[in-house]
């Protein structure tokens, strides 16, 4: 779906501002690293997307990667990931938030969908972040995930390839 304005970085302070201006609009929230953007996320992206208006993109800190993910990450440092994002001709708004968990994201932003990738479910789904969706009747969407494009794939590709 092409965009309508100028996509924003937003922050945890000004989200709850964001949606209250694009009232109107049907808003679609997702979350992740993106450590590594690649065609995966792209795809990944453009579909959620398509749930709605405008998507919303919300983006781990630095801090919040490397506990997830452990100490030789983020690849790429947040500002990045997030000036990578918004640059994407699906994305809206992009907000980069402290927590492991994207709840205060969700309480924050109310997306009228969430969309997460299909290698989640909502038995899967964290149980503050379902909780959140739950109150609020927000439907959740998965999209399939690309076959053999992962993060993970290409971070081990590289580190192989070392000297």
């Amino acid at each position: 779906m092409p965009r309508t304005s100028m996509p924003e970085l937003l922050t945890m302070a000004t989200l709850r501002g964001w949606r209250t201006r694009h009232y109107c609009q049907r808003v679609v929230a997702t979350n992740g690293c993106f450590d590594l953007l690649h065609v995966g996320h792209l795809r990944y992206l453009e579909q959620a997307a398509r749930f709605g208006d405008l998507l919303v993109v919300g983006v781990n800190s630095d801090e919040s990667v490397r506990t997830l993910k452990g100490s030789t990450r983020p690849i790429i440092p947040e500002a990045d990931r997030a000036e990578l994002l918004v640059g994407l001709r699906c994305v809206a708004a992009v907000c980069v938030f402290p927590q492991e968990r994207a709840t205060q994201f969700l309480e924050a932003l109310l997306p009228d969908v969430y969309c997460k990738g299909g290698d989640y479910s909502l038995e899967t789904l964290h149980p503050a972040e379902r909780a959140v969706l739950e109150r609020r009747e927000t439907p959740c969407e998965f999209v399939p995930l690309v076959e053999g494009v992962s993060t993970s794939l290409l971070v081990s590709s590289l580190r192989s390839q070392e000297p």
